[in-house]
Formats: structure tokens, C-alpha cells, sequence
């Protein structure tokens, strides 16, 4: 058995396609095909049941695929350390994101990390909170941006920043002429107030439902959404309110701006970290990574946020 030949059994069961995964690999069809052939009859058993456009996993390819992961998350784990020990500064850091929240953080994190570290390659991998930590665990990323709490208890963290919450509102709504919503005696106003929240698999979602039954109410909602920006856009419109943390809601927006009402007594706020599997060996490329996010922050979030 060869290392090769996992790391071809891992995109073919990634792909679900010969054709697809021998572009990814960058080999010939047929040389693909071959190679897996050779691995089944070493192994003597089949790992993908082939059929007209797709191939599955049989049940022994499914055992496999899951420790050809470790295998290949090892080497890749003792690559980097080597790489370490020679002190290089040159490595890859496989860097996952929560779309909405990356968006307004990356672009102030990502150029003064590669001012920093030029020869690091970063790559970016978008994906709902609840995927993300998933792909963490199973060593698809070497970091996520997310938020608490986590799921995945093999997942460990590094808190960077702590981001206040706000109600987002339609100009033309009664609550819009508040100063301030005391969280213990006026987040009962909103039980029945129609809630636009973004879809499953999100943080915020979950932040937002947890909110509303801390003040004794489940949120009636009306629209999901997996894009903020919509959600802000619905809010401004008029067609219903939500909760926005204080960075994205003090990005700067053409039109359709909801009023943003600050939170007080207790404030509400949500935790960014950067999480890993615990255990994981951290190369110093990604400790580098964590350190420069941490910075950047810092200069970006106020005390007020």
C-alpha cells in the first residue's frame, strides 16, 4: 500500500467521480482507476461500488476512508513540525471560515498576515458553523473562525475577541426611537415581534433562539436566509427585526439600513475563537496565523464592541 494511493482514495470518495478526482489529482483517468484496482486487490476487498456517473462507498470503503484521514492528517501533522524543527518560514495553513463573520474580519486579517508571513500560503475554506467544526475535527482545517459555544468536544480554542449584539429594526418601528433595550425588562417587548434569522447550521441562529428563550419566549420567525446582508435588507424594509453583532452591523452599507439598537443590562455578546482539534500539532505558521488574528482584532474591536 502506498500514500499515494490514499490520498487518491480520499478524493475519489470526496469527488464521487473518477473523471472529477483525476483532475483534482491532476493524473489520467485511467492511471487513477488503475492504481485504486491495485489497492482493492492488495486489500482484497472492493471500496467504491462503481456505477454509470457516480461511485459510493461500500462498507469497507467507508472503514478505510476513515483511517486513511488520520494516516493522511498525521503526515501532513509531521510534515509541518519537520518543517518547523529546519525553521522554515515557508508553509500552508488550511484556515475555515463562518462566511458572514469572515467576510467583515478576513479582509483587515489576511494582508497583514501575508505582509507578516509572505511565504505562508493560506487557504480559505467557507462553510456553516456547525460543518466547520466538523471539518475540524476531522483535520479538514488546521483553524476555524467560530464562535461559542462548540459542539465538537474534541475541538479546543483560542478566544480572540469579544463582539457585542444589537437589535436590528425598521426605521418606522415603535422600538427604533430607543436609546437602548434593557435585556431583562424590555426583551419581553419582542415575543411577538416576527424575527428574520439566518438558516440551520449557523451560530448566529442559534445565538438569536437562545436569546429570545432566556427572556421567556420562542422567537416567531417569519424568513430564513443564509446571507446577513439580506436579513438586514428584510429588517430595513420592515419586514420583520433580528439580532446583528456589533461589527457587522457597523459595516459600512449603501442602502436599506435597519435602525441598530444597542442592548444593556446584561449585555449581550458572543465569543470569537479560533478552534482546533485537540491534540492537534499546531505548525508555526498556524500559531503565527492565530497571533496576527489576535492583533488585528484588537486594533479593529473597540472596547465598546
Amino acid at each position: 500500500m502506498e500514500f499515494r494511493q490514499l490520498q487518491y482514495t480520499l478524493q475519489i470518495a470526496e469527488e464521487r467521480n473518477f473523471s472529477r478526482a483525476a483532475d483534482k489529482l491532476h493524473i489520467a483517468q485511467p492511471s487513477l482507476s488503475q492504481q485504486l484496482s491495485k489497492l482493492e486487490k492488495e486489500l482484497g476487498v472492493l471500496l467504491f461500488q462503481r456505477n454509470t456517473s457516480t461511485v459510493e462507498l461500500t462498507h469497507a470503503g467507508e472503514s478505510f476512508i476513515t483511517h486513511a484521514r488520520k494516516i493522511v492528517d498525521a503526515v501532513e501533522q509531521l510534515r509541518q513540525e519537520m518543517d518547523d524543527i529546519s525553521q522554515l518560514r515557508k508553509g500552508r495553513v488550511v484556515v475555515g471560515s463562518m462566511p458572514i463573520t469572515g467576510s467583515h474580519l478576513l479582509p483587515y486579517v489576511l494582508p497583514a498576515f501575508k505582509e507578516a508571513y509572505p511565504e505562508i500560503q493560506i487557504s480559505l475554506l467557507e462553510d456553516t458553523s456547525l460543518n466547520l467544526e466538523k471539518l475540524t475535527a476531522g483535520g479538514g482545517t488546521d483553524l476555524s473562525l467560530l464562535s461559542l459555544p462548540l459542539e465538537e468536544a474534541s475541538l479546543t480554542f483560542e478566544p480572540i475577541g469579544e463582539e457585542r449584539i444589537d437589535l436590528a429594526v425598521p426605521p418606522s418601528h415603535p422600538l427604533a426611537a430607543l436609546p437602548t433595550l434593557d435585556s431583562d425588562e424590555q426583551m419581553k417587548l419582542l415575543k411577538d415581534e416576527p424575527f428574520i434569522v439566518l438558516k440551520k447550521g449557523q451560530g448566529l441562529r442559534t445565538l438569536t433562539i437562545d436569546m429570545c428563550r432566556a427572556a421567556g419566549f420562542e422567537p416567531n420567525v417569519v424568513f430564513e436566509s443564509n446571507n446577513i446582508e439580506t436579513i438586514q435588507s428584510l429588517v430595513a424594509a420592515g419586514m420583520g427585526i433580528t439580532f446583528v453583532p456589533r461589527f457587522i452591523a457597523r459595516a459600512k452599507r449603501s442602502e436599506m439600513i435597519p435602525v441598530y439598537i444597542p442592548i444593556e443590562n446584561p449585555v449581550p455578546s458572543r465569543t470569537l475563537v479560533i478552534a482546533y482539534r485537540k491534540g492537534r500539532y499546531l505548525s508555526k505558521a498556524a500559531e503565527a496565523f492565530i497571533e496576527t488574528f489576535k492583533e488585528v482584532l484588537e486594533q479593529r474591536m473597540t472596547p465598546e464592541l
